[in-house]
């Protein structure tokens, strides 16, 4: 019975980090003319890289909530992408009714890589992870 309910609790913390980070993202991009502060190379490099890292993450909160789930880890991965993606798009086009900002099909794109990135990895680290907790053992 405790079992069941660490998991849900489990289950439903991990759905509030997904809910609370497409927050931070949606905060981020009401931002009007958001600039670093850097020079104007570096603030373009900076602002990207904040790009594919803030869809990076989701994607792995994404990966994580919907490992409760009973559906294969493929299926798990598919669909946290197509999720994360379809986000990045409704984060573009509300950038279009935020005054100095402007939606983009290259962010898109740029927030893809961070999400194919994640897509990627994520079975390597998990791996990792397990081969070192059964090394402990």
């Amino acid at each position: 019975m405790f079992k069941n309910i660490s998991q849900r609790v489990k289950q439903y913390t991990n759905w509030i980090f997904v809910i609370i980070w497409m927050g931070v993202i949606f905060y981020f991009s009401n931002q009007p003319d958001l600039q670093s502060g850097l020079p104007n190379n570096w603030d373009f490099i900076y602002r990207k890289l904040a790009h594919m890292s803030e869809f990076a993450v989701l994607n792995f909160l994404l990966i994580r909530s919907f490992s409760y789930s009973k559906i294969s880890f493929k299926n798990i991965l598919t669909v946290s992408f197509i999720f994360s993606a379809l986000y990045a798009m409704l984060d573009e086009y509300h950038q279009n009714f935020v005054l100095g900002r402007q939606g983009s099909v290259k962010d898109v794109l740029i927030d893809s890589i961070g999400i194919i990135f994640m897509t990627i990895f994520y079975p390597r680290l998990k791996y990792k992870h397990r081969a070192k907790s059964t090394d402990d053992l």
